[in-house]
């Protein structure tokens, strides 16, 4: 039986595209209180297929697709520019596929646009006009109206017309940094998009017996499950050592590990594989918010996701990706001995100018995760990092930086770093990190 909070989720999801929603709607509709209603919308739109959008109020939006995710709707452009909706407010859902800005004559303009963009342009009517036509939405910069039989068309047309009092060159930027940031959103890789679903996991009951396990085991060679309970809510996991010197009749429920860990969808598979090495981990129940299995996770599957980000271009620029491509290796004259370079840049430092501890720990980092690799073919994970010296570091510096690995074994690394500018030492830092075998 689905709870309230579910059904009013599944209310909310078949309602048409476009539709506005209010909690005072739903909760007389469903009849559940106004709180109840009010979260099941909150959940909705971090779910993606809600948005409220300042003086339009709540509209049903298209739930976005994965790979569809450096596409922007409308709605979310009005909530970008701080926008008003003059007009054509059913086409808040649709998803623009590229921007167009309006700084040119007419005719030029109209070359350039073509249906599903986003016209960006002054108070300039015609072009309102003739950019609706062409199957583009408007977005009017410098808080400038437009006419009303243009907001008629646009809402014949279902075609939004937007008002920003932001300037032209302003609103191209925060449109083009909301899809820049998007990039870099979509390149981390989450569970739900490397778990078995349910339909495809083996799990079992808290009613099945170590017969049942038995068989499975037989079955698929594994030897972990998650066990649930009629519900499907996760109660525990059983694995071999579970089992052992109990016979085939004895209930699960009786021998399987209790509250397990367990990861939800939207967790990074940085994250998971941090966990499963962490706590010797080979297998993880996925479950949505009411602890129920949506599909399991495997170490294997994990690494594999790892290996597979590693090899892929970078699209969007994180300060780590900004901080590694300025890390420049000169080899030492024996193993272990590398010096690594790096140039302080302005995105590297704080408001005043000097080099900002974050950075400051992402390079020591790094120069520590890259001397190691030398040693051991695998990932790392830090366990532990202690900065015990840091001086101001100036921007355009650059920075010699002098990793030492003191101690290497099977499973983890001890580096120490010295960090010198122009001679002067400026920072030292130890570090513990965890290795993991790619197997």
């Amino acid at each position: 039986m689905a709870t309230k909070h579910e059904q009013i989720l599944q209310y909310i999801d078949e309602l048409p595209i476009g539709e506005k929603i209010s909690v005072r709607q739903i909760a007389k509709a469903l009849a559940v209180s106004e709180g109840t209603a009010y979260r099941a919308i909150k959940d909705a739109e971090n779910k993606g297929y809600v948005s409220t959008i300042e003086r339009v109020g709540t509209i049903r939006i298209e739930r976005k697709k994965k790979e569809n995710i450096e596409k922007l709707t409308f709605a979310e452009v009005v909530n970008i520019v701080d926008g008003q909706v003059l007009g054509g407010r059913a086409g808040l859902h649709k998803t623009l596929n590229k921007f167009v800005i309006g700084a040119m004559k007419l005719e030029a303009m109209m070359r350039y646009t073509d249906a599903g963009n986003l016209l960006i342009v002054g108070n300039r009517t015609q072009a309102h006009e003739l950019a609706l036509k062409a199957g583009a939405a408007v977005l009017i910069t410098g808080g400038f109206d437009t006419e009303d039989h243009v907001k008629k068309l646009a809402d014949d047309l279902q075609m939004p017309v937007i008002s920003s009092s932001y300037d032209t060159f302003t609103v191209a930027t925060m449109i083009n940094r909301a899809i820049y940031d998007q990039l870099i959103k979509k390149e981390i890789v989450l569970v739900e998009d490397i778990l078995t679903p349910l339909h495809e996991a083996i799990f079992l009951k808290t009613t099945d017996t170590i017969a049942d396990w038995l068989t499975y085991n037989r079955e698929t060679g594994h030897s972990r499950f998650p066990v649930v309970d009629n519900n499907l809510k996760v109660q525990g996991v059983v694995t071999s050592k579970d089992i052992m010197g109990h016979d085939k009749e004895t209930f699960i429920e009786k021998i399987m590990t209790k509250n397990p860990m367990t990861v939800g969808g939207k967790t990074s598979v940085a994250s998971s594989s941090h966990m499963m090495v962490w706590e010797g981990i080979e297998l993880l129940p996925v479950v949505d918010e009411a602890n129920k299995l949506e599909g399991i996770v495997s170490r294997q599957d994990v690494l594999k996701a790892l290996q597979m980000i590693q090899r892929q271009p970078q699209v969007g620029e994180t300060i780590d990706d900004i901080v590694t491509s300025q890390l420049v290796m000169t080899r030492g004259k024996t193993k272990g001995d590398d010096v690594y370079r790096c140039e302080v840049t302005p995105q590297m430092t704080n408001h005043l100018g000097t080099i900002s501890y974050g950075v400051f720990t992402t390079i020591v980092s790094e120069a520590a995760n890259r001397v190691l690799r030398s040693y051991k073919k695998g990932d790392l994970v830090v366990e532990n990092m202690t900065v015990y010296f840091i001086k101001p570091v100036q921007i355009d510096s650059m920075l010699e930086i002098y990793p030492k690995v003191l101690e290497v074994g099977r499973k983890f690394g001890k580096v120490d770093v010295e960090v010198f500018n122009e001679g002067v030492l400026v920072g030292k830092a130890m570090m513990m990190c965890q290795l993991i075998d790619r197997h």
